[in-house]
């Protein structure tokens, strides 16, 4: 037997004892791969919030804040509550008859965007008496114009949220990718499917979260903007009917 012959015999027996190990490895990964496969078909909510790390938390506290907003908004963006009918009549009553303390009064009782700039001009009736229509139309319109920057503000925190949660979101894809190359460059020989999966499953869960954190408080800031631009119509048009009641007093 020559050297070609027995250098020939003796790879093939090593193959063939190496062939039932290359094997089991492979089924090995086949066997991670399926797990994580039927893993992230199946997650629960625990899971979910388990691989989205600690910026998932951070989304579901951002979830909560906005929710809260839009039901303080709900409430508080109204009508009734930045320039009430039934004030405004009352003040037209106490005005119509020269009744400026009654009218304050009666401001004081019902705190809101109008009765802060009816009490803003009874004040300065009440200091300085006799003035010039344009004084007093200055003076309502100086605290009409704070009272509607308070009130159109209060939306921008939908808007802040609505900003902020995609930068969340793409924080945890970059760390989830990262995680997911890590892997693989610390230890390529021992690399695995399933450490992927982890890396990648944390940059789409995240990625994900953010969107549905961002859209709603996007859609929600649009509508309640609309909603405070026609109240700040109502109060302008409020608030000029008492001007012109206390110039027609001031003129009688």
């Amino acid at each position: 037997m020559n050297l070609r012959t027995t250098l020939t015999l003796a790879f093939t027996a090593a193959a063939l004892a190496l062939a039932p190990l290359t094997a089991t490895a492979q089924d090995a990964e086949t066997d991670a791969a399926a797990t994580a496969t039927a893993t992230a078909e199946t997650m629960t909510w625990a899971q979910i919030l388990d691989a989205g790390g600690v910026l998932i938390y951070v989304l579901a506290a951002m979830s909560v804040i906005g929710l809260a907003l839009v039901i303080y908004f709900v409430l508080v963006l109204r009508r009734e509550q930045i320039a009430p009918a039934k004030l405004q009549d009352e003040l037209r009553a106490h005005l119509a008859k020269g009744d400026f303390v009654g009218a304050e009064k009666t401001c004081l009782a019902r705190p809101c965007a109008l009765a802060a700039i009816a009490l803003a001009a009874i004040r300065h009736k009440l200091r300085v008496g006799s003035t010039e229509p344009g004084q007093l139309r200055e003076t309502m319109e100086g605290e009409g114009g704070r009272q509607a920057t308070l009130i159109q503000n209060q939306t921008q925190y939908l808007l802040d949220i609505a900003i902020i949660a995609p930068m969340v979101g793409l924080l945890g894809t970059v760390m989830g990718m990262l995680k997911a190359f890590n892997s693989v460059a610390l230890d390529m020989a021992r690399a695995r499917p399933l450490a992927l999966a982890e890396g990648v499953s944390q940059a789409l869960i995240t990625t994900v979260a953010g969107l549905i954190v961002a859209i709603p408080a996007m859609v929600a800031y649009a509508y309640f903007r609309n909603r405070a631009s026609r109240l700040i119509s109502d109060l302008e048009a409020a608030s000029a009917d008492l001007a012109a009641e206390l110039q027609e007093h001031e003129s009688r």
